[in-house]
């Protein structure tokens, strides 16, 4: 099956990176490789290293990439994992970084991966199709309050009360095996005018089992955790994400990075010692234009913020 792939804010991305010719660069999300083909396009004597869970990513690279493999190094992992793939590579430092956070569109395109609601397939939802959680073991598995839980906290759902009790009453019955029965228990147990708001009922709650899933929260913690350190001295970060909750734990770490002096404001004198490590490039996190809007509508939750690390 042939897909298609629009990378997400291609070129703020690459006007952020600032890539030099000579440089090494992290794309820690490959997905289908867009954004890695314009870093690695703009390479000489430099190196791209391309992370990705998903062994399709990696297995189409050669494809996408082909005539830069030279400048390429492919990695299975995960980017919460980059120190160590790093360290594996004998790589100290790189001159940026870019993290996609959303779900490539092979992924969401290919109904046998079962992350959409519009498809019906197996529930699966694993980035890392080696992993041992799927869709399935959640919604069958997991408790009405853990699965409440999930909805309200990685879905922001107003009905996640409601949809965890039908889930486990209908389960009750026969396993949920597919995308497009949970997609019908949770479009019913919604109030009707629900149902008639302009997004697919069941969006928020695939999006919170995808999550639960794939710990895709955890992930992103772990990474800004300790990211910062393996990037060289003017280098920079680049970082999409597509909803609320991973934004904030970007601009929280970022705020952070940027913010040096921890001392209470009443203090005459600065006695912590914390000084800067980032520049923040923008006030603002980088939206999808119009144009690009219209040519791509899965650009519309996509926020990018950079920042320069000093």
């Amino acid at each position: 099956m042939e897909y298609t792939h629009k990378p997400v804010l291609l070129s703020p991305c690459l006007d952020g990176l600032r890539i030099r010719e000579d440089g090494i660069y992290v794309d820690g999300t490959l997905g289908r490789a867009g954004h890695s083909r314009e870093i690695v396009k703009r390479l000489t004597t430099g190196r791209l290293i391309a992370v990705d869970r998903d062994k399709a990513a990696l297995d189409a690279a050669p494809a996408r990439l082909e005539g830069h493999m030279d400048k390429v190094t492919l990695v299975r992992g995960n980017f919460g994992d980059l120190k160590e793939i790093l360290s594996g590579l004998g790589v100290a430092g790189v001159d940026g970084m870019l993290f996609d956070f959303g779900v490539s569109s092979p992924q969401l395109d290919d109904s046998s991966r079962g992350f959409s609601y519009l498809q019906d397939a197996p529930l699966d939802m694993r980035m890392d199709q080696s992993a041992p959680l799927t869709a399935r073991d959640v919604v069958n598995d997991w408790s009405q309050d853990e699965l409440k839980r999930i909805l309200r906290l990685y879905g922001e759902e107003r009905y996640s009360g409601l949809i965890a009790a039908a889930v486990i009453r209908e389960r009750g019955q026969a396993p949920i095996e597919t995308t497009g029965r949970l997609a019908e228990i949770i479009c019913g147990a919604m109030p009707a005018r629900a149902r008639r708001e302009k997004q697919h009922p069941a969006k928020r709650s695939f999006q919170a089992i995808r999550i639960a899933v794939n710990n895709e929260l955890g992930e992103v913690e772990r990474l800004l955790d300790g990211v910062l350190d393996l990037l060289n001295p003017g280098g920079r970060i680049a970082i999409i994400s597509f909803h609320s909750l991973e934004d904030r734990l970007v601009k929280a770490a970022y705020a952070g990075w940027a913010k040096g002096c921890t001392c209470p404001p009443d203090f005459p004198v600065c006695v912590c010692g914390k000084t800067p490590k980032v520049r923040l490039v923008g006030k603002r996190p980088i939206v999808a234009d119009e144009a690009e809007l219209a040519d791509n509508p899965r650009a519309r939750s996509a926020k990018l913020r950079v920042a320069e690390k000093l």
